[in-house]
Formats: structure tokens, C-alpha cells, sequence
């Protein structure tokens, strides 16, 4: 046996430890993978509901916001309708006060002159 022979032997046994090593942490990498793949799965079965719920919750917080445009439209709508009477109330009691301020006041001073012609008369008659 020569040194040859002697290192093709060490070679052969290192090579063999080497693949039995490589075959020993590939194993581990396939379970590392596995595991992974597994919390994966746990994970996206876990994912899924969420996602329902919040699909759910957004068409329910879209039917709220439209339900609530609505609301607010006819409260703009009653709002004018409100604000057009009340106008048109002023308008007619400014009206009246006028149709009224007119004749009270011709009244009023036709009273005055009555008055002051009484009064003139009677002083004048006590005379």
C-alpha cells in the first residue's frame, strides 16, 4: 500500500461523511420547510375569517354611509322647505303691519284732530 492508496482511502471515507452529513441537514431543511409550510396554512385558515369580517364590516359601513347621505338629504331638503314658510310668514306679517300702520295711523290722527277740535270747541264754549 502506498500513500496513494492511503489518501484515496481517507478520501473516500471523508466523502462518505460529507454526503451522510449533507443527507442529515437536507433532512432538517425539509422539516424546517415542512413546519413552515404547516404555520403557512394555520396562518391563511386563521386569514380567511378575518378577511370575511372585515369584508362584511366595510359593505355594512358603505350601506351606513349611503343610509346616512340619504338622512342628511332630506334634512337639507326639510331645512329649505322650513326656511321658505318662515320667509314667506315674514313676508305676509310685513304685509299686514303695513296694510295696517297705514289706515291705524290715518285713524289715529283723524282721533287727533277730533280731539283737538273738541277740545277747541269746548274751551271755546265754556267761554
Amino acid at each position: 500500500m502506498d500513500t496513494v492508496s492511503i489518501f484515496y482511502i481517507v478520501l473516500l471515507c471523508s466523502a462518505s461523511i460529507l454526503c451522510l452529513a449533507l443527507i442529515f441537514y437536507i433532512n432538517k431543511i425539509t422539516n424546517s420547510i415542512k413546519d413552515i409550510e404547516s404555520e403557512i396554512k394555520d396562518l391563511s385558515e386563521q386569514v380567511k375569517p378575518l378577511i370575511n369580517t372585515a369584508t362584511q364590516l366595510s359593505e355594512r359601513v358603505n350601506y351606513l354611509a349611503s343610509e346616512a347621505k340619504d338622512q342628511v338629504g332630506t334634512v337639507k331638503e326639510t331645512i329649505g322647505k322650513v326656511v321658505d314658510r318662515v320667509e314667506k310668514i315674514l313676508a305676509l306679517e310685513e304685509q299686514f303691519r303695513e296694510g295696517l300702520e297705514k289706515p291705524v295711523n290715518g285713524l289715529l290722527k283723524n282721533l287727533s284732530a277730533v280731539s283737538n277740535g273738541v277740545s277747541t270747541f269746548w274751551k271755546t264754549f265754556t267761554k
